[in-house]
């Protein structure tokens, strides 16, 4: 869902397309490219972490669960499998069409911002999940998002964040690939660059070359702690992996955060 100032501009030069913007999520995740690279997502994986993160917390049957940053409702549907009322927000709006295929009475799907208001006083638990976060350029806006998770939330409510472990990325991060989908190679290059992973997506179609980025802070545990006390969320647990072992800065492959509102 995420970024250079102003509106999207579409430069057609050597014959090769490039969105030049600020806010690259809110182009790149709602071209039909971006479902097409990311069509084949590990449900398994998520249904095991919804599995093993429930059970955890001892949600109770009904819960009410906002997942922030839905996608295409993975996580959400799994949920709401699970007997969990669940509402799933994204900014893509392709997103929210595919997912609400899936509505039903007790799961729903709206296209929202992030760090905008949705609801106050109202859910049980929000899910922030598989790195949905870090897109932002300033610190206000990744306030802006902590404090409408902490004024949704009801008294007592959790929060799991669920994002990646920036000291492991930074030694592991894989420098160039290549994906095909439904007869287009996707060539992936990535890169740190002033504290932020750049992911380069290349490809080819209807004979025309496209280039499109993805951004992602490396923001590390502390940085979370400090948004978390700005908006008067209370750490609860903190783990490294989807088995929810324990975090270590080193090794773990997630940085996984329960907070509570206070």
């Amino acid at each position: 869902m995420q970024k250079t100032p102003g509106i999207p501009v579409r430069c057609f030069c050597f014959n090769t397309f490039v969105l030049m913007q600020k806010d690259w999520f809110s182009s790149w995740f709602d071209t039909p490219y971006y479902h097409i690279l990311y069509k084949n997502r590990d449900h398994s994986e998520a249904a095991a972490f919804i599995d093993k993160i429930s059970a955890f917390l001892n949600l109770k049957p009904g819960a009410l669960c906002w997942d922030l940053c839905c996608g295409k409702g993975r996580h959400s549907i799994y949920l709401n499998q699970k007997g969990y009322r669940v509402i799933g927000t994204d900014l893509s709006s392709q997103s929210i069409l595919i997912a609400s295929a899936s509505a039903n009475d007790t799961l729903q799907f709206y296209r929202h911002d992030m760090r905008n208001l949705f609801r106050t006083n109202y859910f049980d638990v929000v899910f922030n999940l598989f790195t949905s976060f870090g897109y932002f350029e300033k610190k206000h806006d990744d306030l802006k998002v902590f404090h409408s998770v902490q004024k949704s939330l009801l008294p007592g409510g959790l929060f799991v964040f669920d994002y990646l472990n920036s000291e492991v990325l930074r030694n592991e991060i894989s420098q160039s690939e290549e994906k095909t989908e439904e007869n287009i190679t996707f060539r992936i290059s990535k890169q740190i660059s002033d504290n932020t992973v750049v992911k380069h997506i290349d490809f080819s179609d209807g004979g025309k070359n496209f280039h499109f980025e993805e951004r992602v802070k490396l923001f590390d545990r502390a940085y979370f702690e400090s948004l978390a006390e700005a908006c008067n969320l209370q750490i609860l647990h903190v783990f490294g992996s989807y088995q929810l072992d324990e975090f270590k800065a080193n090794s773990s492959p997630r940085l996984i955060l329960v907070m509570r509102k206070l």
